[in-house]
């Protein structure tokens, strides 16, 4: 049954605070930027094959700084290449931020030509599908994106479709060992709306992929989140990383006692969180899958 409780991207203002915020509390970019520095390198070689050009499709690729660090690598692995280079993404705010900073680094990124697409990735297929298009991607990135499509096992189905020979999906997505993962497995009936958002986590996304027989790499990335300020009843930070951390609006305010009672234990629990020097650190392990 899908839960009464009103799912956080319905208000995409107080999304985006809550949003940023999370950003702050966390090291997940910081965990993002040593994975593309590190690893990303080796499983860009590959694509491309010597060709002078190279399409690449971000999927939710948010306010862009993400996109630009694997540009950056892209670029020193294949020296040379121009980029035409596909941006899915449904927030105005995010996409007008994504502008932005292209314009700023204009002369860095001249190589590369941007389409942008204000949709979702349900709304980007259907998109491709009325066009007919035969385009294929050598790179295809979805970023912390696959909460927020009806199935996601389809999704990947139909972006994997749209890989060249030597392509790559690239797929992040918080870990099933990490935090989130035990409060989606404890809370999932209560939380999720599977209308608009899937309490989906690498775990569901492998053993998806190891049914089908796809072969894939997959990678876990340390990162935390100081939740301290949950934990403060009233607090305006807290409430605003609960609602992400729920992905609920207004979730302090609209669930039940029980729920509400019943996450903030968890939340605090060492299966979770480890307290530390009076705060409260939530485990925020990434994981991410590579498809060929």
């Amino acid at each position: 049954m899908a839960s009464p409780l009103k799912s956080l991207v319905n208000d995409d203002n107080r999304y985006q605070r809550a949003f940023q915020l999370f950003l702050e509390r966390s090291s997940e970019h910081q965990c993002m930027r040593d994975f593309i520095h590190n690893k990303l390198p080796d499983i860009l070689a590959s694509i491309g094959d010597g060709k002078s050009h190279l399409n690449v499709i971000g999927v939710g690729s948010g306010a862009g700084e993400i996109d630009l660090e694997m540009f950056s690598e892209l670029r020193q692995k294949h020296p040379g290449v121009t980029v035409e280079n596909e941006v899915v993404e449904p927030s105005s705010q995010q996409l007008h931020n994504y502008k932005v900073l292209v314009s700023q680094k204009k002369t860095d990124l001249d190589y590369i030509k941007f389409t942008w697409n204000k949709m979702t990735a349900s709304e980007f297929e259907e998109h491709w599908r009325v066009k007919k298009m035969t385009k294929k991607a050598d790179f295809i990135h979805m970023i912390q994106m696959l909460y927020y499509v009806k199935d996601p096992g389809a999704t990947i189905n139909f972006f994997q479709s749209l890989l060249n020979k030597n392509g790559k999906l690239l797929i992040i997505l918080v870990s099933g060992e990490s935090g989130w993962g035990k409060l989606w497995r404890t809370y999932k009936n209560q939380l999720c709306n599977t209308e608009i958002s899937q309490c989906v986590t690498t775990g569901d996304i492998k053993s998806l992929l190891d049914s089908k027989g796809v072969g894939y790499q997959s990678y876990e990335l340390p990162s935390q989140m100081d939740i301290s300020e949950c934990f403060t009843e009233g607090d305006e930070k807290g409430e605003l990383l609960l609602d992400f951390l729920t992905e609920v609006l207004d979730f302090s305010k609209t669930a039940p006692p029980e729920l509400k009672a019943g996450v903030l234990e968890l939340l605090r629990h060492e299966d979770c969180s480890v307290e530390s020097e009076g705060k409260v650190i939530f485990n925020n392990n990434l994981g991410v899958i590579v498809i060929d």
